[in-house]
């Protein structure tokens, strides 16, 4: 039952610490930290379950991706209450499990020019977090430049690149794997050379 899948152990420290990696993933583009262990059901990744459990509450609105199972839903609502919508740009929270299949960045909220900080964050749940194209990324928090492998599709990269020219609108993305996460945030700009790019 979902209710036996505990949340945190210590859910004041744990949720700290996990705050804390997720706020170092975003001020420092590009650099792997680790989360605190949890036990999620089946389809969400450790570390990705450590952040719903930490950014998610009453009044925050989630798209789940379709292809979650029920259990994954109904073991967020037990531990965080939050609520779900069906339209990616109402969120403020999205968890995706397949990038493939994943709606186009543009079908998120990039925030206003008045509330830029009102976009949807991304949650997106990878094999690994290595092992596809490097990428080099500037930006805030790194010190030059800083190459990642993240293992997306080109096309990803593209539209993010594409994203980055309407700042301080766009959208803040961590990326998840076993108990490991890596932050990219609005500012970190791809100044690889993309196949097919604008």
């Amino acid at each position: 039952m979902v209710t036996q899948l505990t949340g945190f152990t210590d859910a004041v420290h744990d949720a700290q610490k996990t705050f804390r990696a997720l706020l170092d993933a975003l001020a420092r583009p590009g650099m792997v930290k680790t989360t605190v262990a949890t036990t999620p059901p089946t389809g969400l990744e450790p570390s990705c379950a450590a952040a719903c459990l930490t950014l998610l509450d009453l009044e925050t609105r989630v798209w789940l991706q379709p292809g979650f199972s029920e259990a994954v839903r109904s073991w967020l609502v037990f531990h965080t209450g939050c609520r779900f919508t069906d339209v990616p740009r109402a969120a403020d929270f999205a968890v995706i499990w397949q990038l493939a299949t994943a709606p186009d960045l543009a079908e998120f909220s990039w925030g206003t020019a008045e509330y830029p900080e009102a976009s949807t964050s991304l949650l997106i749940q990878l094999p690994e977090l290595t092992g596809g194209v490097p990428v080099t990324l500037q930006g805030p928090g790194i010190l030059q430049n800083i190459d990642v492998s993240l293992p997306l599709p080109t096309t990803v990269w593209q539209r993010w690149q594409t994203m980055t020219a309407e700042y301080p609108l766009g959208l803040d993305c961590w990326y998840f794997a076993q108990n490991q996460l890596i932050g990219l945030p609005r500012t970190a700009k791809p100044i690889t050379e993309l196949p097919g790019a604008l």
